[in-house]
Formats: C-alpha cells, sequence, structure tokens
C-alpha cells in the first residue's frame, strides 16, 4: 500500500513568530514546513537548525528553507507572518502603507503555487491584512482566516488562572473583536470549570483582567523594549493549524470575513468559528448584551477605517 502524503504547511516570514510556528509544527510531525523569508541564509539557516532538533525529540519532519516560492507549491496551509514592526517616528498610515503591500506580494506569490491552500494571516494590523489577502488570492472567505482571537483568548485564559490560582487547562475564555484595543473580552462566556468568572470574581477584578488582556500585546512590549510577543502568537498560530489539517472541528475565535453574522457586513472580524479541513466551517453566532454588541461595532467600525485608509492608497497608485 502506497504511504500517504504528508501535510505541507508554508510559513512566510522566518522572523521571531515565523520561526516558533515552524518550530512547533515540526513537534507535531504530521506536516513537512517550508520557511520563506527575503534575507538570504535566514529561513536556511534556522530550517537547518531545526532538521537537527529532529534526532533529540524523534521527530522527521522536513523543513525547507527558501528565499523564493518554488518550494511551498501544493502547501496545504500558508501562514503569512511578514511585514514590518512600527518603527520610532512611523505614522499608522506608513506602517499600514508599507505591510499592505508586502501581505498582497506574498499572498500573490503563495496563491500562484497553492492555489487550494487555507491561509492564515498573522501580520498586523490584523484583521486589515486579512483584508488585504482576502482581495489578493480571490479565495472563498472559508479559505482566509486571521490569527488573533486565539492568542487574545490565551491571554485573556492565563490571566484568569493566574487571579484565580488554578490551573489553564480548566479555564475557558473568548474574546471577539478586532485584535488591538477594541477587542472584546466576554466575561460572562469565560469560565473557570464551567462556573463563569463574573460568579466567582468581583467586578472590579472582571474588568481589571479585561483590561490586562487588551493590552497583553503593549504589555510585553514595554518590557521587552525591542521587538514584540513570539511564543504566544505563534503557539496560537499552531492551534489553528491543528484543527485544519487534522480536522479536529475546535471551535476557535479568529478573524473572518462576516457576512450579516452579528449585524456586521464585509468586514474582517474576531468571532467564534469552527476550524476544520475545510477552514471556516460555522460561524457561532452568541448572543450578546447591548453593550457588547456595541463594543463589537465599535471594534468592526475600527477595522473598517482601515480598510478604507487602504482603498485611499489604492486610488493614489
Amino acid at each position: 500500500m502506497a504511504a500517504s502524503k504528508r501535510s505541507k504547511v508554508t510559513v512566510v516570514g522566518a522572523g521571531m513568530v515565523g520561526g516558533t510556528v515552524a518550530q512547533m509544527l515540526a513537534l507535531r510531525d504530521y506536516a513537512d514546513v517550508v520557511l520563506v523569508d527575503i534575507v538570504e541564509g535566514l529561513p536556511q539557516g534556522k530550517a537547518l537548525d531545526l532538521m537537527q532538533v529532529g534526532p533529540l525529540m524523534g521527530f522527521d519532519t522536513q523543513i525547507t528553507g527558501s528565499n523564493g516560492y518554488d518550494e511551498t507549491a501544493g502547501s496545504d496551509v500558508v501562514v503569512i507572518t511578514s511585514g514590518i514592526a512600527r518603527k520610532p517616528g512611523m505614522s499608522r498610515d506608513d506602517l499600514l502603507r508599507t505591510n499592505m503591500g508586502i501581505v498582497r506580494s506574498v499572498t500573490e506569490q503563495v496563491v500562484a503555487k497553492s492555489p487550494d491552500a487555507i491561509l492564515i494571516v498573522v501580520s498586523n494590523p490584523l484583521d486589515a491584512m486579512c483584508h488585504v489577502a482576502f482581495d489578493t488570492a480571490g479565495f472563498p472567505r472559508e479559505r482566509v482566516l486571521g490569527m488573533a482571537g486565539v492568542l487574545d483568548s490565551a491571554r485573556f485564559r492565563t490571566f484568569i488562572a493566574m487571579e484565580a490560582g488554578v490551573s489553564v487547562q480548566d479555564v475557558s475564555a473568548l474574546v471577539l473583536g478586532g485584535h488591538g484595543d477594541t477587542m472584546v473580552p466576554l466575561s460572562r462566556y469565560s469560565t473557570i470549570a464551567g462556573i463563569p468568572i463574573t460568579e466567582l470574581f468581583s467586578a472590579d477584578r472582571v474588568k481589571a483582567i479585561e483590561d490586562r488582556t487588551a493590552n497583553g500585546g503593549a504589555e510585553i512590549v514595554g518590557l521587552l523594549k525591542t521587538g514584540s510577543a513570539w511564543y504566544a502568537p505563534g503557539t496560537s498560530v499552531v492551534d489553528m493549524v491543528d484543527s485544519i489539517i487534522l480536522d479536529k472541528k475546535r471551535v476557535l475565535p479568529c478573524s473572518v470575513l462576516l457576512q450579516g453574522e452579528y449585524g456586521i457586513d464585509g468586514i474582517f472580524v474576531g468571532v467564534p468559528v469552527k476550524v476544520g479541513a475545510a477552514g471556516l466551517e460555522e460561524i457561532y453566532n452568541l448572543t450578546l448584551t447591548s453593550d457588547e454588541q456595541a463594543a463589537l461595532e465599535k471594534s468592526a467600525g475600527s477595522v473598517k477605517g482601515l480598510v478604507e485608509t487602504m482603498a485611499g492608497f489604492s486610488q493614489e497608485s
């Protein structure tokens, strides 16, 4: 009997997040990995280093580093982490314009080689970059997902577990909305062993945890002083890849193109979705309070503003 072909996952951008994605995927041992970056030697060096972990950790994952896209052909999943971080003196529009160009170029090249792939966008500003990838790829919305809610929910779960002094395994938490300070942590739907945290903590403590979650990335940037988080973002991507490649049908908060769900149309926003082999397989419509709905619409509005700004860039060029 012929051996089944291993899945293939391409990771574009061999920086700290991309390198973590490649490392965590290698440990999973269910897919071969192609690491792509424009910096000569960087993806090749990281790939070779990771290959040498194989004998130590017992995986046979093939990891290939490349400065081009030929090796990515036939990928099942493509993770896009490429883009620049905001530098001192750089305006938000400058960052948006630069990363829009990078994500558009990357998407064109990966789609040409892997027309059936599912795209996971990680580049910032996350929800806006999902629009760029979606518009460029021409894929159905089921095959373009943004990774942010998994990370934000992991941060929320971490802070809840720290507050309660319990195992994170018993904590479930949900964060909706755009990735950034307009995200919407849903405390009513966040539980310890099924008990809503709103019944366990005072309103002040709940609010403090929500605020820390919304500023989770900024807190790490402030501590590092150079760069931003990579371990948790990279591992969050792998949670999504697991569910796609293994068809686990996890229910994960992901940025997807809403088409009327939650009263929002035509905007990528984080909501709970079933993730499987087809990508987005179902969107779960939660019943929100008027305050939660208003917060989600505000979050969608901030994404819409970025999308409109990018449309202005396109008209200039």
